[in-house]
């Protein structure tokens, strides 16, 4: 293993822990004292980090407001043989994170990129979370818009995988909500809040059941990661009635007038009579 007097030219991306200030390796620490700077998501952040294990790199930021400017600038830096770490707040840099740019960059220019492994919070959550991982995928945070969300996770009606949001905690409620109504309330899901932290939690069950949970809790915090668990195989065959349609269908075979089908219609999905209303004003 190279010794720190080696550490070659190059762009190191290197992880950081996503919680506890423990989770870093020795390799991570080494690459962080002998580089010839650190680009950070913030610099405050960083800080503490490096506080912590007595590192005295200078450090630069680099965020997704000034990517394009400063990747620039320190591609520059690296074509000329600098030796640059690149960090975010928490986890690997380019997932959900900046970086990407920097890393493109750096290729084209033919420079060395190095990948110092670590933390990554989809993968905590995935291995603990108690779903499937023979198949998953990670896609990021889904749309803040419920409309462009009900989309993208429409696409997961008949998946055989696992798939992984990060969701932030003022969004949650909503999120949770639009899963039930697109796929189902028996689908399921966990939740992973503050991992690797004091107050770590899995909230693990249907998605009807996440949500109750959700709700009962009123303001939830920390941060999140969202994991729905793969389609039955039941639920591959049949599809998610619609509201508007489970509404219409309940008022011509039960004669419910509009109002009593819509309660009736919530009460199935196991979500409010509000969030049930919303979708039937979206179909109409």
């Amino acid at each position: 293993m190279a010794s720190a007097e080696d550490l070659k030219p190059g762009l190191y991306l290197v992880a950081t822990p996503i919680g506890n200030l423990e989770d870093i390796t020795l390799r991570a620490i080494r690459v962080l004292k002998e580089t010839d700077l650190i680009a950070c998501e913030d610099t405050r952040q960083t800080k503490k980090l490096l506080n912590h294990y007595g590192i005295e790199t200078p450090m630069i930021s680099y965020h997704e407001h000034n990517e394009a400017a400063r990747a620039a600038e320190l591609v520059e830096q690296l074509a000329h043989g600098a030796r640059i770490a690149v960090v975010t707040d928490a986890g690997m840099p380019g997932i959900s994170d900046p970086g990407f740019r920097l890393l493109s960059l750096a290729i084209e220019r033919g420079v060395p990129v190095v990948p110092i492994p670590g933390p990554a919070a989809f993968v905590s959550a995935l291995v603990a979370s108690g779903l499937p991982m023979e198949s998953f995928s990670f896609r990021g945070f889904l749309s803040p818009k419920s409309g462009a969300r009900r989309r993208e996770l429409e696409q997961l009606r008949n998946s055989s995988e696992t798939a992984i949001f990060y969701e932030a905690p003022h969004r949650i409620l909503a999120t949770l909500e639009d899963v039930v109504a697109t796929l189902g309330p028996e689908r399921r899901v966990v939740v992973g809040r503050e991992l690797t932290k004091i107050h770590e939690e899995f909230l693990r069950g249907t998605a009807a059941e996440v949500l109750d949970t959700v709700k009962n809790r009123g303001e939830i915090k920390g941060e999140m990661v969202l994991l729905i668990g793969p389609a039955a195989e039941e639920e591959t065959q049949v599809p998610v009635i619609s509201v508007r349609d489970r509404v219409q269908q309940l008022m011509r075979e039960e004669k419910l007038d509009e109002k009593a089908a819509l309660k009736k219609a919530a009460k199935e999905r196991g979500i409010s009579k509000s969030a049930a209303y919303r979708e039937l004003q979206r179909r109409k």
